[in-house]
């Protein structure tokens, strides 16, 4: 994911309250999705996976403004089929958004994806964030109709062809 909109690369432990700092800037998120993150839990997030997948399907990736961190994206690659990636988290930083970086990143994301032949991005938001299913909604994402409760709400499946 290098050569992107903006500078980008995989993030490691050492990054972890970067990212933690980033993603405190966004107390609307956490409003339906808590708790609220930690350096720890950032650590435990960066090797997270779905059964049946490996490290190297996962790619935890800051993309950069100098050395600014200004959005962080968790991708599983062939997940949940082998011709779709699945975005896990996608956070632009609170100062920056609004003025379509988020859909920029999403976009040479997705060409990226294309090109090495996956045809599917699937995600999942919060049930009631307007905020979240307001922005992949106006990226072309839809609501697959599942709804997958959780300890707080409900996951609520979107996806696209790309």
């Amino acid at each position: 994911m290098s050569n992107a909109v903006c500078p980008a690369r995989r993030l490691t432990e050492a990054d972890a309250a970067q990212v933690c700092a980033l993603m405190q800037g966004n107390p609307l998120f956490y409003r339906y999705h808590p708790p609220q993150p930690t350096p720890e839990s950032i650590r435990t997030d960066m090797t997270a996976l779905p059964p049946g997948k490996a490290m190297e399907d996962k790619w935890f990736v800051g993309f950069y403004d100098g050395d600014c961190l200004i959005a962080v994206m968790d991708l599983i690659l062939n997940y949940p089929a082998a011709d779709t990636a699945f975005i896990g988290l996608f956070m632009t930083a609170h100062d920056r958004q609004g003025c379509g970086l988020g859909s920029r990143i999403l976009r040479d994301c997705m060409a990226r994806l294309s090109a090495a032949g996956y045809h599917r991005l699937r995600l999942a938001v919060d049930e009631g964030n307007p905020q979240s299913l307001a922005f992949w909604t106006k990226n072309g994402f839809t609501l697959t109709g599942e709804v997958h409760p959780n300890d707080f709400s409900a996951y609520l499946p979107m996806e696209r062809s790309i």
